[in-house]
């Protein structure tokens, strides 16, 4: 049995007790930190499994090291530091291994900082596209927005917090002057978020030191969300 665990992205109250039982009924637990996840299994009581490192760097030789425990009928349960494996997170490769080897598999839902950040923007949720992280160099960031310049749909991006005023100067610069959001280290005691049109978030993010894991979220092409 593979089981995919969503763990808190901040608050460990989101822990939800399906996921807590397959923790502790796991064999091997696969992790991207294994001390961040030992505080995790401390908190929460859960006796101590064999724990392996399953980190992006590694994950394809991690996953075909999975796969054979799988087959031999062990139950691995692969969480990230935060968040659901294999949404930005290592998690996909082991997940598609067993799904090719039509081995059991479950997920345990929880917490997810792109349905919390579309929430808290208070823009259109009737549609969305989530897309990880942009690129880092300008003129690739450039042609990651100018796709979705068109989109009716809302838009929701993770960002590091060093390069938060780059990436919002160069959406603004292809995507026009429309509404948007920055939230910022999502339901953790220091969670914030600043609304606005773009234009107005470039500034208040050109110099800011940031802190902390963001999202950023931004409306789609539709007369309602632009400045006029």
């Amino acid at each position: 049995m593979l089981s995919l665990v969503t763990t808190p992205i901040g608050n460990l109250d989101d822990m939800s007790p399906r996921a807590i039982e397959a923790l502790r009924s796991a064999d091997i637990i696969a992790c991207e930190d294994t001390r961040r996840t030992w505080r995790l299994l401390t908190h929460f009581e859960i006796p101590r499994p064999t724990m392996v490192s399953y980190r992006e760097q590694t994950e394809k030789r991690s996953a075909e090291q999975l796969l054979r425990k799988l087959e031999a009928g062990v139950h691995v349960a692969v969480c990230s530091d935060g968040g659901s494996p294999g949404i930005s997170d290592p998690g996909y490769r082991i997940a598609r291994l067993a799904a090719e080897h039509n081995l059991d598999m479950e997920v345990l839902p929880g917490p997810s900082a792109v349905t919390v950040a579309l929430l808290l923007s208070g823009l259109s949720t009737a549609t969305f596209t989530f897309k990880g992280f942009p690129p880092r160099k300008r003129g690739q960031m450039t042609r990651f927005f100018e796709e979705e310049k068109a989109a009716a749909h809302t838009l929701i991006i993770y960002e590091s917090p060093y390069r938060v005023g780059k990436t919002l100067d160069v959406a603004f610069e292809v995507m026009g002057d429309r509404e948007a959001a920055v939230c910022i280290e999502l339901t953790k005691k220091f969670e914030r978020v600043s609304r606005g049109y773009l234009g107005d978030l470039v500034e208040e993010y050109r110099d800011k030191k940031v802190k902390g894991e963001v999202t950023i979220v931004i409306a789609g092409n539709n007369p309602k969300f632009m400045r006029e």
